[in-house]
């Protein structure tokens, strides 16, 4: 596996071997690394000649009071896993290479950002679509994999390729759960034995939403009373948001017809979760 610190090195090497014919698959992360993230690998690898993962905490999408010095790092393993997964390339860029003295351009999807996550954590989006927006020009993928546990993530990002015309596909993957539902997460290393018993009830009230729906339940506000009460019944977990949106949209909608998606996030200890589940009415 080549390591690549620097970030015109790496898009000299992406763009010589796209030169030979060869496609790009990256996998951009923030390291940490689980199951999830190395499921995004594992389709990489099956549907790209060269594979590339960037491990990179970007700090423009993390506000004022959030877990930027405190997020988890374990480079060594993270390496050890990749290698594992025969990664061509793992791109560690620094912030002072992406950002450097008087950098001042943003990239934000309007509409998609405020909603959802972008409410209480209002610039995150924009440095998100930003850092990506930079790693996509760096890295010129052929095709790009996101997990759909952050689905409101995916939706912008496929927003933003298709409306700057960059040619990159954007591939959304399954959520990977833990035995008893709780999605995979490298904040799920800030739980305690007792919170993480807690976090589980964020995947039983997704489970209780799908139940309804599917029992015949076509009122949004019913099927969001019981996922609240079945959250805030947990005296370990502090609901941020419950909602039935399109999936396309990220609208709520008045009426469940067709697939919605039940999405949520809550605090559990110092650790922000998030998860979702798409539904489809019968």
């Amino acid at each position: 596996m080549r390591i690549i610190k620097n970030s015109q090195q790496m898009r000299s090497y992406s763009l010589k071997q796209k030169a030979r014919g060869r496609t790009v698959g990256f996998v951009p992360t923030m390291g940490a690394l689980h199951q999830g993230h190395l499921s995004l690998v594992e389709a990489a690898r099956k549907g790209a000649d060269l594979v590339v993962v960037s491990i990179f905490v970007n700090p423009l999408q993390f506000g004022p009071r959030e877990d930027l010095t405190r997020y988890p790092k374990n480079l060594g393993r993270d390496k050890k896993l990749l290698q594992d997964r025969k990664v061509d390339v793992l791109f560690l860029p620094t912030a002072g290479d992406l950002y450097p003295k008087g950098f001042s351009s943003f990239v934000e999807v309007e509409g998609l950002s405020n909603k959802m996550c972008g409410r209480s954590r209002p610039d995150h989006f924009r440095g998100v679509t930003t850092v990506v927006a930079k790693l996509f020009n760096i890295v010129c993928p052929d095709t790009a994999f996101f997990g759909q546990k952050d689905f409101q993530q995916l939706v912008i990002i496929q927003r933003m390729a298709k409306d700057l015309g960059l040619p990159v596909k954007i591939i959304g993957l399954p959520i990977v759960r833990e035995p008893d539902g709780l999605a995979m997460s490298s904040r799920n290393k800030y739980l305690n034995s007792r919170q993480r018993k807690a976090a589980a009830v964020l995947y039983r009230s997704l489970l209780r939403a799908r139940e309804m729906v599917e029992s015949g339940e076509r009122a949004p506000r019913k099927v969001l009373r019981q996922v609240r009460s079945i959250i805030m019944a947990e005296p370990l977990a502090k609901l941020d948001y419950a909602l039935i949106l399109d999936p396309k949209t990220l609208e709520p909608v008045k009426r469940i017809r067709g697939r919605v998606l039940t999405a949520l996030a809550a605090n559990v200890g110092r650790a922000r979760l998030i998860d979702n589940l798409l539904i489809q009415a019968k």
